[in-house]
């Protein structure tokens, strides 16, 4: 990395902090107010951020629809915790429609919420499909799981590539199911979602106005194709909602993790194995406030348990930006566990 690169990028993480602590709404509570109490009764709010243009003011932690909510017959542990997260005012959900395979489990479960509680939280779901006819099925189909009439949020799942974004943008792409099904009202606003490499990203931003992009960003990001250097001030300069994945990597990025056995990790992201032997270098805390500190509207972190997600949201209620010093400490800390804490990079993947 070249030194005005370098510069480039302390001058970003530095402007970065500052709109962060600019994003959190006055009425926050400080960083020293307490989490939640054992009786299960709100003793303070969770820092609330702009959701872009679409209007929607945002808890900075929301919750994901994979870990719990996406595991086949896993009702007893998904619903309760959705039902947990909506109690203590997470205001934004995430699920997709290849959650769960082929069954959508992690729709299931949040469909079994949104049928009494839909008016609580904006509903965000995903195609991965590239063709419009595709894409329509898969739009019916979450409306049906989700026992809703609309989602407040339809995106572009997985945009990895520029061949991702011409099938999209192709005639009788999905494009065309995104753009008819806002404009008959069905989805309220419009994104896309990427892990891979931040050009494909960048282009589909140029190519259409998004309302929303949901990126892959952990305090490891700067060590393989940062998102945070280009991609994240273009879509900060088109007024998007922002919303930062990957953030504890699957737990990898963690001390606390504990790697599976090698055997194990056979299965793979796309095909690519990202062996690990060792577990990570990071607190939970770290993990959540580094992408916290960037000019990202919230957080989305998928739980397996209530008590994982109190932890979670007790994290969010206390957070205050880093400081350019502690983020450089963190990208130090990330370097030996890099490639497992990036493993949706794909470090041996083409270019494409």
């Amino acid at each position: 990395m070249n030194e005005e690169t370098q510069q480039g990028r302390r001058s970003f993480l530095k402007a970065g902090g500052a709109i962060a602590a600019g994003l959190l709404a006055p009425a926050a509570a400080p960083a020293s107010a307490r989490a939640e109490s054992t009786a299960g009764q709100s003793t303070n709010t969770m820092p609330t951020r702009n959701l872009g243009r679409t209007g929607h003011r945002v808890g900075i932690f929301s919750l994901g629809g994979q870990a719990a909510l996406e595991k086949p017959h896993n009702e007893d542990v998904a619903v309760p915790l959705i039902e947990r997260a909506l109690d203590l005012g997470v205001n934004y959900c995430d699920t997709s429609s290849i959650y769960g395979g082929p069954e959508r489990w992690s729709e299931q479960y949040f469909g079994k919420v949104m049928k009494h509680r839909r008016a609580d939280t904006f509903l965000a779901t995903k195609t991965k499909e590239r063709t419009r006819e595709g894409s329509m099925r898969m739009i019916e189909r979450s409306l049906e799981l989700l026992q809703t009439d609309h989602v407040d949020l339809w995106q572009l799942h997985d945009i990895g590539t520029l061949d991702d974004v011409n099938q999209c943008f192709a005639k009788g792409g999905a494009m065309e199911a995104l753009i008819a099904m806002k404009e008959q009202g069905v989805v309220k606003n419009l994104g896309l979602t990427g892990h891979h490499r931040p050009a494909a990203l960048m282009e589909g931003i140029r190519r259409f106005p998004f309302d929303t992009i949901l990126m892959a960003l952990n305090a490891a990001d700067p060590h393989q194709h940062s998102f945070a250097a280009e991609l994240l001030p273009l879509a900060v300069e088109r007024r998007m909602g922002i919303i930062g994945m990957k953030v504890p990597a699957r737990g990898r990025i963690l001390s606390s993790w504990t790697p599976p056995t090698l055997a194990a990790q056979q299965h793979s992201w796309e095909g690519q194995a990202v062996l690990s032997t060792g577990p990570g270098t990071l607190q939970m805390r770290e993990a959540m406030y580094y992408t916290l500190t960037h000019p990202v509207s919230t957080v989305i972190i998928g739980c397996d348990s209530i008590a994982q997600l109190e932890e979670n949201i007790a994290l969010a209620r206390e957070f205050t930006p880093l400081s350019s010093q502690q983020m450089a400490a963190l990208h130090e800390k990330t370097a030996p566990v890099a490639k497992q804490s990036l493993f949706f990079r794909n470090f041996d993947r083409p270019d494409v």
